[in-house]
Parts: C-alpha cells; sequence; structure tokens
C-alpha cells in the first residue's frame, strides 16, 4: 500500500512538471511570435515577394520612393475574406490621398503554395489596383512567418495588420487584430502619414 502512494504522488509529481513545462513552451512560442512583429520605432525587415504577373517587389526599393502601407491580408482561409475585401476597396477609394502622401501600399496575400495565385487572382480580379499599389503573394507564409504574424487555427491564415514604414525603415504605426475585424482603416492610415 506504501509503495502504491509513492507511486501515486511520483506520478502526480511528472504529471505537473510536463503540464508546466507545456505551458512555459506555448508561452514561448506566442512569445517569439511577438518579438518577430513589426513594433513603432523598431526597423521593418526587409523582405520581396511577386505580384501575379511574377514582378519581383522589395520593400527596401518602394522606401525609396516613400514611406510604405504594408497590408497583411487573410489569404485563402477556405473562402475570400469580405472584410478583406471592404479593406482593400476602402484603400483603393483613398488612392489620391495615398498617393498625395508619396506612399506606396503593398497588399499582401498569404497562403499555401497550392492554388495560391488561382485563389488570389480571385480576389483582387474586379478591383483595378492605381500605380502607387501593388497586390503581392506570399507562398508558404515564408513573409508571414517572419513578421511573426502567422494566424495557427483552423480556417485561418494571417492576422489582417497594417504597417506604415517611413522611407528611414522605421515602423511608425503598427496595428494587428488577432480578430477578423478592428482593422486600420483608410482614414486612420492616412492622419498617421501626415503626422
Amino acid at each position: 500500500m506504501n509503495s502504491f502512494k509513492i507511486r501515486c504522488k511520483f506520478v502526480l509529481v511528472l504529471t505537473l512538471i510536463l503540464f508546466f513545462q507545456g505551458a512555459s513552451q506555448t508561452e514561448a512560442t506566442a512569445a517569439l511570435k511577438d518579438s518577430k512583429q513589426p513594433a513603432v520605432g523598431t526597423v521593418a525587415s526587409d523582405f520581396q515577394l511577386s505580384n501575379l504577373q511574377g514582378k519581383t517587389v522589395k520593400l527596401s526599393d518602394q522606401l525609396k520612393k516613400g514611406p510604405v502601407v504594408l497590408l497583411v491580408l487573410r489569404g485563402f482561409p477556405g473562402y475570400q475574406c469580405p472584410l478583406c475585401t471592404r479593406q482593400v476597396s476602402q484603400f483603393i477609394n483613398s488612392a489620391p490621398k495615398l498617393k498625395a502622401a508619396k506612399a506606396s501600399v503593398l497588399l499582401v496575400y498569404p497562403g499555401a503554395v497550392n492554388n495560391l495565385n488561382k485563389k488570389a487572382g480571385e480576389f483582387i480580379q474586379s478591383q483595378q489596383l492605381p500605380a502607387n499599389f501593388h497586390f503581392l503573394t506570399d507562398p508558404g507564409y515564408k513573409f508571414t512567418n517572419a513578421y511573426g504574424l502567422r494566424w495557427d487555427a483552423k480556417n485561418e491564415t494571417a492576422y489582417p495588420s497594417t504597417f506604415i514604414i517611413g522611407t528611414d525603415g522605421k515602423v511608425k504605426y503598427s496595428k494587428i487584430s488577432k480578430t477578423h475585424g478592428n482593422r486600420s482603416n483608410a482614414k486612420e492610415v492616412l492622419q498617421k502619414l501626415k503626422d
């Protein structure tokens, strides 16, 4: 009987150790992801992505022309996100004001490699992009992971996010939504570009 109690206590202690170790790893993973996310005042990591025609667009090249508004969309989580569609339309409608602010707009559409360009094409097909807008794909979430924006949940792809990156490469504005809503709008971004 005594050895049974000792074994029970051992199993209980071992279970508690494994539980807290797992919780610590989850917290460490979340902290690592958050540390990769561009924060105001930090230098944004350079990246290059391609548009649907295969042309490469590099952040550092765009910054030579003026500030960059970076919109990270949800991609195709099994459907075309209506909130992404509305947000992109709103920014396109504000294109003349964004152009007056000398801003380029990079729209990033992340997803799995298979069928990404097809789904991205379906998303953007009804939109006429102004010259200072670039619609880019992120196959395999390489960019999304590098920026700590991967939303690892069923039917999710990336946290909808908006950044303003100044010509010095520093993040001037950052809004990362951990929900489908609560996104930046064009009016808010235009105000921040003036600041």
